[in-house]
């Protein structure tokens, strides 16, 4: 549970299905992999982030996965190509930005013997504490509202850390029947409509 709590913990607005869809298609660009190409294009960005040793190499792909996905709903199309030339480009401000917030947390932690910044630093941390609860409440309840074959493969293929993940899932894929491909999109359209619940969740209360 707390590896999906991780993952759908996003500061990015969640995808609606029609930027979802329409992502799939940009990324096929004409021709119809059944999400193959997603997953590739997602495992690319994985390694990129993980090239240059940032700890949330999963995060930050979604991350730009989710800027290209909101930019082909409002516009329609993205004039760049081959897809995978604007990914890498995208891929580029979203690891600068983490860059940038990786130094603003050290300097912070540089300043903290102060006693106002302790106290600050405390409630912030309250606060932050108080808004996971509310999200892992949220979380709980969302899935309830899944059928119970599809809460079940969500949780399964979220619940290991990264080292068993891979296992897991083709234990999960051979169960089922698919691929590991055809798993992994069926993820994460559920995944989808979970962040979309939590998120209305949180704000409701």
């Amino acid at each position: 549970m707390d590896v999906l709590i991780q993952e759908i913990e996003r500061e990015e607005p969640t995808l609606t299905q029609v930027a979802f869809t329409r992502l799939l298609e940009w990324l096929d660009d004409g021709t119809d992999s059944h999400g193959e190409t997603y997953l590739e294009m997602r495992r690319r960005l994985v390694a990129y982030f993980d090239r240059r040793n940032r700890p949330t190499a999963d995060a930050l792909a979604d991350e730009t996965f989710n800027r290209i996905a909101k930019t082909l709903e409002k516009c329609g199309s993205i004039a760049t190509t081959p897809p995978a030339r604007y990914c890498y480009t995208i891929a580029r401000f979203v690891l600068l930005e983490d860059l940038r917030r990786g130094r603003r947390s050290v300097q912070f932690d540089e300043v903290r013997g102060s006693k106002s910044i302790e106290w600050g630093r405390s409630d912030a941390v309250d606060e932050a504490a108080s808004a996971h609860e509310r999200r892992l409440d949220c979380l709980d309840r969302c899935l309830l509202t899944l059928k119970p074959d599809q809460r079940e493969l969500v949780v399964d293929y979220y619940r290991d850390a990264q080292r068993q993940r891979i296992d897991r899932r083709r234990e999960l894929a051979a169960k089922l029947g698919i691929t590991m491909n055809a798993l992994g999109i069926r993820a994460c359209r559920i995944r989808g409509t979970l962040e979309a619940c939590v998120d209305t969740c949180c704000k409701a209360r």
